[in-house]
């Protein structure tokens, strides 16, 4: 795993917006291009309202210009002092927006590290395939 990746999203995890939960969450992605883009989660009074940091990175990214297959590896990161893993919408964005053999490392507060590629982590996901 980069630790340039894993360093910027600890850079941002305090910018999350969590005044509702206190659960801080980063991410991170680099790209082919060495660029690194982060991402904090962001609550909201109407919890449905609330992003994800996965996927504040991913549309980001989007936004930037960066497809896909651009991306070449990810990082998720927290304050827990245990493994944390995407939600099952980010989940399903992430098996859209990158692509399925990228690594996603799921980093703690004590530096444990769990790496999946992203394809493991929503076996069976819903795609454009299904509609």
């Amino acid at each position: 795993m980069n630790k340039e990746l894993l360093q910027a999203a600890r850079d941002v995890l305090d910018n999350a917006y969590v005044k509702y939960s206190n659960f801080h969450v980063a991410a991170a992605l680099k790209m082919k291009d060495g660029s690194i883009i982060t991402g904090v989660n962001v609550e909201n009074a109407s919890f449905g309202l609330s992003n994800c940091a996965e996927r504040t990175a991913l549309f980001t990214a989007r936004t930037q210009g960066y497809v896909k297959d651009d991306i070449e590896e990810v990082v998720v990161t927290t304050k827990q002092a245990h493994l944390v893993s995407p939600c099952g919408a980010c989940r399903q964005v992430m098996s859209e927006l990158v692509p399925a053999d990228v690594n996603v490392h799921m980093v703690d507060a004590r530096d444990r590290v769990t790496t999946l590629k992203n394809k493991e982590l929503l076996p069976y996901g819903f795609s454009d395939d299904d509609l």
